[in-house]
């Protein structure tokens, strides 16, 4: 039986606070306006009989003599095979001018996967970017971070590995976003034909910060439901500290006292609980996530990327439009280089990352005056190929070429025995 509170004891921010018996926490709310609309809420927290809800949107409008009934359910999103090709916003309402989703209703915010299904993950997710591909493999079910900074093209990297994977279905969470990035998204889904396969839950910048936490929950939610019918899922999540920042303002409403810049202590439970939703299903689907961390003033202590990394497995480094080769890692990589892929993919990856280091201190001896010998000439032309030739943003070639490429790179500027790769690797894979 629904129970009805006809008083309402304060309002701050996006939280409303109700005295009230027999809730839970997490049970939705529906707070009735005198105009006659109607908003959700959620229980965030109880004190004895001092019950605070969060409001999904604004509190403004709601006055103390509203009425409040309390649903008897916690948030659910809405599972159906028509969700491909919508966008919806992070509490679940259509937001592309469609009708409203009907379907199964699936909770949100659960637990991660049953360990028991779970499977070690052994393939690789081609991206048809090298600098993925060839040096840091994204493989199915990783769960992974963009660090980057504002400004930098990670929307767009999103895009492009959305474009270019081979996974059943794409669902991007956005967080944050501005119209332009929003529609950016809406667009390359359109216009690389992969619209069908893909859902969005978005959160604008100007949406109330309540939504952006449910977007990630959201996602995952669907997600999870999709693979363990036997799809292979790609969730990208942009930006995770947008959530992150939406965390620390809930938590600075409620006066809870803060951990590290702001941050609440939950900061690290909050991450790795959407963060473990990624698995790969024995017998069924998978689940394989990319999450955008922002870093403020390039910052990679602050609290959000340095709690991300204790939770992933590894990250992709992006800086100066370019994925950074030294500070991005792939700590899967080694389930699939050589067994999912060509026999020379580890050795020629190797030794194209240490030479380009060796390349990168003879750079830095050149620019103080030193006496540039001839092996720096033959560092410094391949730093300037390797840059051009694989690390350039533009460049989009299939694994097997960019290895090929590789290997033309070394002929252009080594002899043979000067790479350190063994004899018949390079019997079997040098250029002619």
């Amino acid at each position: 039986m629904k129970t009805i509170y006809e008083r309402i004891h304060d309002m701050r921010g996006n939280l409303v606070t109700v005295f009230a018996k027999d809730v839970a926490l997490g049970e939705l709310a529906r707070i009735d306006l005198q105009d006659g609309r109607s908003v959700l809420a959620s229980v965030l927290r109880i004190d004895g009989e001092k019950v605070t809800l969060q409001v999904f949107q604004n509190t403004r409008g709601i006055a103390t003599e509203d009425k409040i009934t309390f649903l008897r359910k916690s948030m659910q999103a809405v599972y159906s095979e028509e969700l491909k090709g919508r966008r919806l916003s992070g509490s679940g309402e259509p937001i592309d001018n469609g009708p409203r989703m009907v379907g199964e209703e699936i909770p949100i915010g659960g637990p991660s996967f049953n360990p028991v299904r779970r499977i070690i993950p052994r393939q690789m997710v081609r991206t048809n970017i090298p600098m993925i591909d060839l040096f840091n493999c994204l493989v199915k079910s990783q769960k992974i971070p963009i660090f980057s900074i504002p400004g930098e093209p990670y929307n767009e990297l999103l895009m492009r590995i959305a474009n270019q994977t081979e996974s059943d279905i794409v669902i991007i969470g956005g967080m944050g976003l501005t119209f332009a990035a929003t529609q950016a998204f809406i667009d390359n889904a359109e216009k690389s034909g992969s619209l069908e396969k893909t859902i969005m839950f978005i959160h604008r910048a100007t949406d109330p910060a309540v939504e952006c936490l449910l977007v990630p929950d959201m996602a995952l939610a669907v997600a999870e439901r999709f693979a363990v019918n036997g799809k292979d899922v790609l969730v990208l999540l942009t930006d995770m500290t947008a959530f992150a920042d939406a965390v620390k303002e809930i938590a600075i409403t409620m006066d809870q006292i803060p951990s590290n810049r702001g941050y609440p202590g939950s900061l690290y439970s909050d991450l790795a609980a959407r963060y473990e939703k990624a698995v790969d299903i024995d017998g069924a689907g998978s689940i394989t996530i990319i999450g955008v961390t922002t870093m403020p003033g390039d910052d990679v202590t602050h609290p959000v990327p340095d709690n991300t990394g204790y939770i992933t497995e590894g990250q992709f480094y992006l800086y100066n439009h370019a994925i950074d080769p030294f500070k991005s890692l792939s700590r899967l990589k080694q389930l699939v280089i050589g067994s999912a892929t060509r026999e020379d993919h580890g050795h020629l990856a190797n030794a194209m990352i240490r030479l380009y280091a060796e390349a990168k201190k003879a750079r830095e001896r050149e620019a103080m005056g030193f006496r540039v010998s001839e092996w720096d000439k033959k560092l410094l032309n391949y730093a300037y190929h390797f840059e051009h030739k694989m690390m350039d943003w533009e460049v989009n070639c299939p694994l097997e070429e960019a290895l090929d490429l590789g290997w033309r790179i070394f002929a252009d500027c080594f002899d043979k025995k000067e790479v350190g790769i063994k004899a018949s690797l390079i019997e079997r894979y040098w250029p002619v």
